[in-house]
């Protein structure tokens, strides 16, 4: 069995709020992704916070173009007509044989 070095590192980061401060440690890729969704003036608790919240519609505004949206608007409706037209021609089948 060939033993390899393992070089594991830790950040840890300590916010300190009127609710008190809670320690954690994560890998250096861990602290990378989280580093790289960081905005100017956010903590990284505030990351946390705001990738862990449930997202509501409203937070979806803008993020993609008015040309993408009527695209993908159009493809939606094309779908669900064509879904329509597949259940009208199986039930009509479906009555026709028995």
């Amino acid at each position: 069995m060939v033993q390899q070095d393992v070089n594991l590192s830790t950040h840890i980061h300590t916010q300190r709020q009127a609710i008190g401060t809670k320690n954690i440690a994560i890998s250096d890729e861990a602290y990378q992704m989280l580093k790289a969704l960081k905005r100017s003036r956010e903590s990284f608790t505030d990351v946390i916070a705001r990738m862990t919240r449930r997202s509501a519609v409203l937070d979806l505004a803008g993020i993609v173009s008015k040309t993408e949206a009527a695209s993908v608007e159009k493809r939606v409706k094309d779908i669900r007509t064509q879904t329509s037209q597949r259940i009208l021609r199986t039930t009509k089948g479906l009555k026709q044989t028995c």
